[in-house]
């Protein structure tokens, strides 16, 4: 495959391809919406015909959703469920942490499963230390109660005493050196914080969202309700959180194994 310089694009991901493929078409899209003469020579494919579980049908069928014919050009993306963090590696992880502030913000991925942008829009006012809830702030503007980890609280109650530097600002999490101490933690400072812990620890799959995974998982295989799982990891669609039952194939095994066996009991 080549790109419009006509080098080869095979070391590109599939979502990459199908990124540069878009921003192309929505140009040629908007370039026939200007002027009706010219058309798009992106060839359109037929619409997927696939149809979310609950919509409607029978005589409400015309209020489902439409799906927009897609490229024939369009490279078909592999289904990889990101992979959470073992034990040795969580633990070999937090014990790098130095700071009481990188440990709290681990630990609100790691045991309330928060995402980054979730940890660095944390107000101060959001933390119940005694009560153990977090208001969070999620995707889409929906906010969230969660329930605070004892550990987590502890860490952050110190953090708050000892270690968060004098400021005006709301937000939780603060640079804690240079010239930018007390400003609010900017999405690349958390990013360049955890790519040095990884190094130091020896745990290059320990990137934020991996915690969050991590998270999902150990609910997974606790046998935590769908739904509950769906409100606590703020999913907006009940379909993102079951994909954390395919992380633990061992418990599903291991539930597999003792309902057949109270089958041949009860036999």
């Amino acid at each position: 495959m080549l790109d419009l310089n006509g080098n080869r694009t095979d070391r590109l991901a599939p979502a990459s391809i199908n990124l540069r493929l878009a921003a192309v078409t929505g140009l040629y899209e908007y370039r026939a919406m200007s002027d009706p003469s010219c058309s798009s020579p992106i060839p359109k494919g037929r619409p997927s015909s696939w149809f979310a579980q609950g919509e409607r049908s029978g005589l409400l069928g015309h209020t489902k959703r439409r799906p927009a014919p897609r490229s024939r050009l369009w490279v078909r993306t592999p289904r990889r469920l990101p992979r959470g963090l073992d034990a040795g590696e969580v633990t070999r992880l937090l014990g790098g942490l130095r700071t009481r502030r990188d440990l709290a913000m681990a630990g609100l991925m790691l045991y309330c499963g928060l995402r980054s942008c979730e940890v660095l829009a944390l107000q101060v006012a959001d933390v119940d230390i005694g009560g153990r809830w977090l208001t969070v702030h999620g995707k889409g503007g929906k906010d969230r109660r969660v329930p605070l980890d004892r550990d987590v609280a502890a860490v952050l109650n110190a953090y708050l005493l000892t270690e968060r530097p004098d400021s005006d600002a709301s937000a939780l999490f603060l640079v804690a050196k240079g010239p930018t101490t007390g400003r609010p933690l900017t999405p690349a400072g958390l990013r360049t914080i955890f790519r040095y812990h990884r190094a130091t620890s020896g745990v290059p799959a320990g990137a934020p969202h991996a915690l969050r995974h991590t998270f999902g998982t150990a609910l997974a295989e606790a046998g935590v309700d769908l739904a509950v799982m769906q409100a606590l990891l703020g999913h907006a669609h009940v379909d993102t959180t079951a994909r954390y039952i395919h992380f633990a194939p061992t418990h599903v095994k291991a539930e597999y194994d003792a309902a057949r066996s109270r089958q041949r009991q009860n036999r």
